[in-house]
């Protein structure tokens, strides 16, 4: 095996020198991560130094910035041989030439939960390894909240009888009045609202947006309903929202598996519901996938691939990244030994219910309107229909649809 690698090494120094294009270190892994991942790496990364004797170099990155940084490193030869990063990543790097596909990943999907594969497939190509999958619920106290809502009305109702705003005490909060329109999406699907619909073929159409369908008004007009009933303050954050729910004194946030480790550190006794119903339909949650991906300007492409399929794909690795983060595994034997927990099973029910979250690449230019709409609807200078027409035709304008 270290035989086999040290050819791997050999190639990558031999191809190395053939232009500026390829990255600067053959023979060295690098890996770009946020600070949640980083660190789980890190240790990864010796364990294989010391079994394989190839040098691991993880960077910590912000998570917003690993996408928009390999944009312009990766031509330059600066950028990383792997990132970590969500699914919805995937169409706008391939469009820019950033992506190797993963071929060994084509006979080892059925070792995946299918969606996520799915998620990291672009055309007959597999672009990422899957390592979990998510989506936002409800978590709730259950010292304030024995029994969880499993309809919005419900959910309303407990808000309504535990909030106290002068006593610091809320009964249900969510920071989409950041403004966060990733944890709005809920809101709009509750009445069929969407970002991008189908064409004939069941593919994404950037053209028919869906943010100022009548579905997605009605659901907006939720979010606003939550700010001037005095339910949740305007300038709820995502700070604000955990932290006092880590006090105990707010009965539920909406939120995802990633805020689990501060909830247990700080002893409060959680559960996991899942989304309400409204009017008899499910509030639907995005889908995410992260996983590995591995850069086309990499100069070690070939030890890449051994690294995430020797080292990353197997159960042992898989279970160490979700102790250290508790989202649901996407690599089936690592989901089967930890499928008895109940986290496991409640985060699997929202992602049932969950709409994957647009890969294609006009989605860049859906964000920031969607996120300047949801701002003027919770401050109330706009009304929701007025804010989500001018956000959805800016967005056809940008995509180039009118």
């Amino acid at each position: 095996m270290k035989r086999y690698l040290l050819m791997l090494v050999g190639l990558g120094v031999l191809f190395g020198l053939g232009g500026a294009v390829w990255a600067s270190k053959p023979g060295v892994l690098t890996i770009w991560a946020d600070d949640t991942r980083a660190p789980i790496l890190a240790e990864l990364g010796e364990r294989f130094s010391a079994e394989y004797g190839i040098p691991v170099e993880v960077h910590e990155l912000p998570f917003g910035d690993i996408r928009d940084r390999l944009v312009i490193a990766a031509p330059a030869g600066e950028g990383p041989d792997i990132i970590i990063g969500p699914h919805d990543w995937i169409g706008e790097l391939i469009a820019d030439g950033l992506l190797e596909p993963i071929p060994f990943l084509e006979e080892k999907k059925d070792q995946f939960v299918p969606v996520s594969i799915e998620a990291f497939t672009w055309g007959e190509k597999i672009y990422g390894l899957p390592y979990l999958t998510e989506a936002i619920g409800i978590i709730y106290n259950k010292d304030l909240v024995p029994q969880p809502p499993r309809t919005y009305t419900e959910l309303i109702a407990i808000a309504s009888a535990l909030t106290d705003p002068e006593a610091g005490r809320y009964g249900f909060l969510t920071h989409v009045p950041q403004p966060d329109p990733y944890h709005s999406f809920p809101f709009l699907t509750a009445f069929g609202g969407y970002i991008f619909g189908l064409d004939e073929e069941g593919v994404l159409d950037p053209c028919d947006i869906g943010l100022d369908s009548e579905g997605a008004i009605m659901g907006a007009h939720l979010i606003l309903e939550l700010i001037t009933s005095g339910l949740v303050p305007a300038g709820t954050d995502y700070g604000v929202m955990t932290g006092l729910f880590n006090e105990g004194v707010v009965g539920m946030i909406l939120t995802g598996p990633w805020a689990v480790a501060d909830i247990r550190a700080a002893g409060i006794p959680y559960g996991i519901a899942v989304l309400p119903t409204v009017a008899g339909r499910p509030m639907r949650p995005f889908l995410g996938v992260h996983g590995f991906m591995v850069s086309a300007f990499s100069a070690n492409k070939a030890l890449a691939m051994f690294f995430l399929e020797e080292f990353i794909a197997t159960r042992d690795t898989m279970l160490a990244l979700y102790e250290a983060d508790p989202r649901n595994p996407a690599f089936l034997p690592a989901l089967e030994v930890v499928s008895a927990e109940p986290d496991v099973a409640a985060w699997a029910a929202n992602a049932a219910l969950g709409i994957p979250m647009p890969a294609i690449p006009e989605m860049a230019a859906v964000w920031a309107a969607w996120g300047d709409a949801i701002k003027l609807i919770v401050t109330q200078e706009m009304a929701p229909e007025d804010a989500l027409r001018a956000a959805a035709d800016h967005i056809r304008e940008l995509i180039g649809c009118k």
